[in-house]
């Protein structure tokens, strides 16, 4: 009698080693047999032959089948790996999931348990669960979203996840009304110790990638004052402001630049500063309110002795200048702006 296995990732993993070569020839079709394994140019499936999986051998243990090697990276793992890798899935469960779906195994019935108590709406715990619902920017509609207003090359951002069906509660409704369920951009919102204290919410439109038709198509919750978006570590220099998309435009035009968003005029006033902070890099936004905030946390950074430095863009924000002029005029219109000392260590000439 056949031993009927339980799923786990061990034994799928094994499964798997079975039908090595119906795997290769599946999720790494660029590549060829030659001899006992297949040869390809890396887990992505790019040409080559770099990457080799044994396609022969037992189920586990020295020599198995469906055991891989990247040649020129040093990577290896299993063939649960292998789709991991390939697929980019950010977590064990999306791999074992889509394992299951090749072998066509169902997938087991989850174990029972108790429903965890409804979060208080907007708090804190209700950021938390729902940024846990999150999955990284690349490849989704969030990405869309941010290249279509001139940012690119964030997808790495840990700041930043994806949710497909976040809820919206129109706000001249009762909130006992069901919701309505829109794309959304998730930006997570820290303490200087880097504890989640709250979510702002992008929701998106799936048709035209901009912004959705709502209003207000943009939400906080949890415990912001304070606190904010923190994109790179802050060392003795730091930049601060309100909007996600200007500190990611800012953070695009110098890369080395540690930058907060604490979403409004209000919480950038109050922004609180981690400790170790030399120099503050202020990005003023153009109307009345954004000069005020940048004044108040100026003055606040100035008698902890910190100093500060404003950046002023030619229209109303970094992201704006970002789409009317493009990167490298975003960049050569910051260089002169930025501290002496700063200009060689943030915009080497090979950056300017």
């Amino acid at each position: 009698m056949e031993f009927i296995m339980e799923n786990t990732a061990s034994e799928i993993a094994q499964r798997l080693s079975r039908e090595a070569e119906a795997v290769c020839r599946h999720y790494l079709s660029c590549g060829r047999r030659q001899g006992r394994y297949w040869i390809v140019g890396d887990a992505e499936n790019t040409p080559g032959r770099s990457l080799y999986v044994r396609l022969t051998g037992p189920t586990s243990g020295k020599g198995a089948a469906g055991k891989w090697t990247d040649a020129a990276t040093g990577e290896h793992g299993d063939l649960l790996d292998l789709i991991s890798a390939n697929l980019r899935l950010s977590s064990l469960g999306e791999a074992l999931d889509e394992a299951r779906r090749f072998l066509s195994l169902p997938r087991p019935d989850p174990a029972p348990r108790e429903p965890m108590p409804k979060a208080p709406t907007a708090s804190p715990e209700a950021a938390r669960r729902l940024w846990a619902m999150g999955q990284p920017i690349a490849s989704t509609l969030a990405e869309r979203y941010l290249a279509r207003r001139g940012i690119v090359g964030i997808r790495n951002v840990r700041a930043l996840r994806f949710h497909p069906h976040c809820y919206y509660w129109r706000e001249d409704e009762p909130h006992e009304t069901k919701p309505e369920a829109w794309p959304a951009l998730l930006a997570k919102v820290t303490d200087i110790d880097g504890k989640l204290t709250g979510l702002h919410r992008t929701w998106l439109d799936p048709e035209t990638a901009n912004k959705a038709p709502l209003d207000p198509n943009r939400k906080a919750m949890g415990n912001l004052l304070g606190h904010g978006v923190r994109i790179g570590n802050a060392t003795d220099i730091l930049a601060a402001g309100e909007g996600l998309e200007t500190l990611l435009s800012l953070r695009m035009a110098i890369p080395d630049l540690p930058v907060i968003a604490a979403l409004s005029a209000n919480h950038l006033a109050a922004l609180e500063l981690p400790d170790g902070i030399e120099r503050l890099y202020i990005a003023v936004d153009s109307d009345e309110a954004g000069r005020i905030a940048a004044d108040t946390i100026g003055e606040r950074a100035r008698y902890d002795g910190i100093e500060t430095v404003p950046l002023a863009f030619r229209l109303e924000d970094a992201n704006t200048d970002l789409r009317a002029f493009g990167l490298d005029e975003l960049r050569a219109h910051l260089r002169p702006q930025l501290a002496p000392q700063d200009v060689d260590r943030l915009l080497p000439s090979s950056a300017a």
